[in-house]
C-alpha cells in the first residue's frame, strides 16, 4: 500500500510539473507578445499619439476657434479646448487649470473682435513667454458691436442708433466695443478665419507648412460649398425679416440678403410688455414672419410671443456648444439654412 501510494505521488508531482510547465509557457508567450506590441499602453485624451507629437501643443478659446484649428492642424499637433463647448464665454472665469494649460502651450489661438476680453489677465498669469497668438478674425471688419444696429438704423430699443447712450451698453454684459463678434456664422468670414490660422500656423512651424496647406485648402473648399448652397437656397426668400434673441447673426443676415430685425436677450432679462409691443411694431412694419431661438432654450414666454403674434418660432444655432469635429460646423450650419428657409417660407 505504501508503495501504491509513492507510485501515486510520483505520477501526481509529474502531473503538476507538466501543468506548472505549461502555465510558464502560456504566461511567457503572452508577456512576450505585449512586449512586442507596438502600443504597450492605451493612449490617453492628454499624451499626443505618434502621429500628433511632430506639431506644437495648440490652445483654442472656444469652439468654433477649436473646430477651425482642428480642420488646419489635422493630425499634425495637439489641440485642446479652453472653454469646454456649451459653456458661456461671456460668463468665462478663468482657473488655475486654465492658466496651466496655457503655461504648457505652445499656440493659443482666439477669435478676437473683443469675444474673448478675458485672454490678457490668462496669458499674463500664465507666464509662458514663448506662447505664440493667433488672432483668426485679423483684417475682417467687424460690425457695429453686438447688441448693435440693424440695416435700419434702430438700436435694439427701437430707437436710432445715433442717440443711443452709454447706459444701454450697462444693461447687458454681452457689448463688444470692438464690434459685434460673431464672424463665424458666414461661411465666407469663416474662410478668412481658417486661411489666419493656416498662415500663422505655417510661420511659427514651417517644418509642417505643406500638411498645414492641404488641411485648409481641404476645409475652404467645403467651405466654398456651403456657401454656394446657402446663396443657392436663401436666394428666392432675399429680405426676409426674421427677429433674434442673441444678436449673433447679422453677419450671416448681411450676407444672403435677410434682416435681423431686432433683439430681445433671455434668459439674462425679463421680456417686459415694452418688448413684446416693440416685437409687434417690428412685426407689422417688416413683414416678419420668424422668431429665431436657439438651441436648449425653451421660454414659455417666447412661446407665448410667437403665438400671439402668429410667427413661427425656429431654432438657429450659434455654434458656441457642440461637437468639437471639425465636421460638426457644417451640420451646424445646413440646420441653420434649413431653419432659415422655414422662417422665410
Amino acid at each position: 500500500m505504501s508503495s501504491m501510494n509513492q507510485y501515486l505521488s510520483l505520477v501526481h508531482g509529474l502531473r503538476s510539473k507538466a501543468s506548472l510547465q505549461r502555465i510558464f509557457i502560456t504566461a511567457f508567450t503572452f508577456l512576450s507578445a505585449i512586449a512586442c506590441s507596438p502600443e504597450t499602453t492605451p493612449p490617453t485624451s492628454s499624451d499626443p499619439t505618434p502621429e500628433t507629437s511632430s506639431g506644437p501643443k495648440i490652445v483654442t478659446t472656444f469652439l468654433p476657434v477649436h473646430l477651425f484649428t482642428k480642420a488646419v492642424v489635422g493630425e499634425t499637433g495637439q489641440v485642446d479646448i479652453l472653454i469646454s463647448p456649451g459653456n458661456e464665454v461671456h460668463d468665462y472665469q478663468a482657473t488655475p487649470e486654465d492658466a496651466k494649460l496655457l503655461a504648457q502651450a505652445d499656440v493659443l489661438v482666439e477669435n478676437g473682435l473683443g469675444m474673448e476680453a478675458f485672454l490678457s489677465d490668462l496669458v499674463a498669469n500664465a507666464g509662458n513667454s514663448e506662447l505664440q497668438q493667433i488672432d483668426s478674425s485679423k483684417g475682417i471688419e467687424a460690425m457695429d458691436g453686438e447688441h448693435g444696429h440693424d440695416e435700419h438704423g434702430h438700436d435694439e430699443h427701437g430707437h436710432d442708433e445715433h442717440k443711443h447712450d452709454e447706459h444701454k451698453h450697462d444693461e447687458h454684459g454681452h457689448h463688444h466695443p470692438e464690434g459685434n463678434p460673431h464672424v463665424w456664422l458666414d461661411p465666407v468670414l469663416a474662410q478668412q478665419q481658417v486661411a489666419n490660422i493656416r498662415d500663422r500656423l505655417i510661420e511659427i512651424d514651417p517644418d509642417n507648412a505643406d500638411s498645414y496647406r492641404s488641411n485648409a485648402q481641404a476645409y475652404i473648399e467645403q467651405l466654398q460649398q456651403l456657401d454656394s448652397e446657402f446663396k443657392e437656397k436663401l436666394a428666392p426668400v432675399q429680405g426676409c425679416n426674421f427677429i433674434t434673441f442673441h444678436d449673433a447673426f447679422p453677419y450671416l443676415a448681411q450676407r444672403y440678403g435677410l434682416e435681423q430685425e431686432a433683439i430681445v436677450e433671455i434668459p439674462e432679462e425679463s421680456i417686459t410688455p415694452q418688448n413684446i409691443q416693440r416685437i409687434k411694431q417690428i412685426t407689422e412694419e417688416h413683414s416678419v414672419k420668424a422668431l429665431l431661438t436657439e438651441p436648449g432654450i425653451k421660454d414659455k414666454r417666447v412661446e407665448q410671443i410667437s403665438s400671439d403674434l402668429n410667427l413661427s418660432l425656429e431654432e438657429i444655432n450659434p455654434l458656441e456648444a457642440g461637437e468639437t469635429d471639425p465636421q460638426y460646423y457644417f451640420v451646424a450650419m445646413q440646420g441653420n439654412l434649413e431653419a432659415l428657409l422655414r422662417a422665410c417660407q
